[in-house]
């Protein structure tokens, strides 16, 4: 397996199948142009792409930049065999390089497999928190 970072809306559209619907156009553009968004995906020996990790990266005056892990995802022939944990991994090395005083990843408290993975890589549980959200979609309300 190797695991390289992706800069070609190409290659985006050729692992789709691991995200939760296809790319968008615009959207991947936006996504692949910014320093601060990485896009990594496994491939395995054949080249095929077998999983993706999304990171981005935050700053703040008083806290300084951190790396939120956007979205894991694994293809399911390839899941069990460490291709998650090592995506994490490399994520993280990045977030190192780049200077980021941590990584941080919230997912479902019953999201079995992703806390195991999560856990694997080195995570720790600090603390159940209550996610609130907006949808924008429709304009204001």
């Amino acid at each position: 397996m190797r695991i390289e970072r992706v800069t070609a809306a190409a290659e985006v559209h050729r692992a789709a199948d691991l995200f939760d619907a296809p790319p968008i156009e615009e959207a991947t553009r936006r996504f692949l142009g910014d320093p601060g968004h990485h896009l990594l995906l496994a491939y395995d020996e054949a080249g095929r792409p077998i999983g993706m990790i999304s990171g981005v990266e935050t700053t703040h005056p008083d806290k300084g930049t951190e790396m939120l892990v956007y979205e894991l995802g694994v293809a399911p022939v390839a899941r069990l065999q460490g291709v998650a944990t090592a995506l994490v991994n490399a994520l993280a090395e990045v977030a190192r390089g780049n200077g980021c005083y941590g990584m941080w990843v919230a997912t479902e408290s019953d999201n079995k497999a992703a806390l195991a993975t999560y856990r694997r890589a080195g995570a720790c549980e600090e603390m159940t928190f209550t996610l609130l959200s907006w949808d924008l979609s429709d304009g204001p309300s």
